[in-house]
């Protein structure tokens, strides 16, 4: 028996940059009784209303940092540039999911190699696309927002430029981002992270302790079929 779990995050979302390892660690668990799917929603699709003005009366940009920053901060296995919000502020994590979105296409199409899962600690190329993207962030203060930025950070990884922009041209990646905001809507999927199981029946939202989503699974696993879990 294989669960199906759609993970649903957005890149600028801390508290996702926090449970990639809890990600991580569900690989390792698991390994083939589960399947991993990325969907992206756009929780942070315009800053400038969410944080600039959202943000206001707490000291805007620079604020949101220090409480980003207060977040990581519990946090040892992840860490936060002091330069990320008050001088590193994206524009938008839509520009990141479009293209993060071209590279789980050519994933799925077979088209990336997928032998390298060693030496990426256990990922596939679109997992660790989505890590570099957040360290390119969260760690080393780049503006994912900025297209030639996350062209770069893909092409560090291993991904071809040009199979990611024909993606980009051809509209294809739009209609995959635009998709997964219709499957939030559609699934009512409150924010990020999330993890979505159980044919809908199970949705798990927030900075949901491992324990709990290795729990649930493993209720899904000795108890297969369409009952709910007593988790």
């Amino acid at each position: 028996m294989t669960i199906q779990i759609s993970y649903v995050s957005d890149v600028l979302c801390v508290w996702a940059y926090v449970a990639e390892a809890r990600v991580d660690e569900l690989r390792k668990e698991f390994g083939s009784s589960i399947e991993l799917e990325y969907r992206f929603i756009p929780v942070f699709g315009a800053t400038l209303h969410r944080i600039a003005e959202g943000w206001k009366e707490r000291g805007g940009y620079a604020g949101f940092g220090e409480h980003v920053r207060s977040v990581a901060k519990e946090f040892p296995h992840v860490s936060v540039h002091e330069r990320v919000w008050n001088e590193v502020a994206p524009t938008t994590s839509s520009a990141a999911h479009e293209l993060l979105c071209a590279v789980r296409l050519l994933t799925e199409e077979g088209t990336l190699d997928s032998a390298r899962r060693e030496e990426l600690e256990g990922r596939n190329l679109l997992e660790e696309a989505i890590w570099r993207v957040r360290l390119a962030f969260f760690e080393h203060a780049r503006d994912i927002s900025n297209r030639e930025v996350l062209l770069d950070v893909l092409g560090q990884v291993g991904i071809p430029v040009p199979a990611i922009e024909a993606k980009l041209s051809s509209g294809q990646a739009m209609a995959e981002l635009c998709r997964d905001i219709e499957l939030r809507d559609e699934h009512k999927i409150e924010g990020s992270p999330t993890y979505y199981l159980n044919q809908g029946r199970q949705k798990l939202y927030g900075n949901v302790g491992y324990r709990v989503v290795s729990a649930n699974l493993r209720e899904l696993l000795e108890q297969p079929g369409h009952q709910a879990s007593w988790c």
